[in-house]
């Protein structure tokens, strides 16, 4: 799960741009993580009955949904929703219950993403890059990169030949922080995550990795 856009906005930036080909959205405003998983019509009700061949339990939200559609709509096939459905639930929910470590360090996810992208990739990187690194906009880039320099925790370079370019890098004390808060990071995604198997994590993780691919490859057509 490292590193994607995450929590909702921490009062100093403007939250999670959408990913592309994730179908992670973030939660729109004034929306619960209920309505924002059953946008498109039929109110939330805690799933009972028979399972779904997608795989809804009881408890399952995204369940109910789609038998309310298959009442109302009885020859739609319900499948696709069976699936970009659970992701954008799994999406918000995840938003909302934020990011202990990070939160704890007064970071958001998007700002993480910045200075972990400044620290795995190990060189100096410009504004763009950083965009297409953590799939963000270029003006939230911006945002966030005045506040994290603000910090101390990012320092600018301006490119010798052509004074539009600026250079970034991480400061030590950067560097510092984004090393302290990884191994806690990744160990408070465990938790979130001991509910599934390790095996099974591994299924999802490969299935998720097939679709995120062939989504990055023909989002563009889709989208045009």
């Amino acid at each position: 799960m490292t590193p994607t856009e995450g929590p909702p906005p921490t009062g100093n930036d403007a939250g999670p741009d959408p990913q592309p080909g994730t179908g992670a959205e973030p939660v729109a405003e004034g929306r619960t993580a209920d309505e924002e998983a059953t946008a498109g019509g039929g109110a939330v009700e805690n799933a009972s009955g028979e399972d779904l061949p997608g795989g809804g339990r009881r408890g399952d939200t995204v369940a109910a949904v789609v038998r309310q559609w298959r009442a109302v709509h009885p020859g739609l096939d319900t499948g696709p929703m069976e699936i970009i459905g659970r992701i954008n639930r799994c999406a918000a929910l995840l938003q909302q219950a934020e990011d202990a470590p990070l939160r704890r360090a007064g970071l958001s996810r998007p700002e993480f993403d910045l200075l972990g992208a400044l620290r795995r990739t190990g060189h100096e990187l410009t504004p763009g890059d950083l965009a297409r690194e953590t799939f963000s906009s270029g003006a939230a880039v911006t945002k966030r990169l005045k506040q994290l320099t603000e910090r101390g925790l990012v320092e600018r370079r301006g490119d010798t030949r052509d004074r539009r370019v600026v250079h970034l890098r991480l400061t030590d004390a950067g560097r510092d922080l984004v090393d302290a808060i990884l191994p806690v990071q990744l160990a408070y995604e465990t938790a979130v995550l001991s509910g599934v198997d390790g095996p099974e994590q591994g299924e999802l993780a490969a299935l998720l990795g097939e679709l995120l691919s062939q989504l990055e490859g023909r989002l563009g057509v889709l989208r045009a």
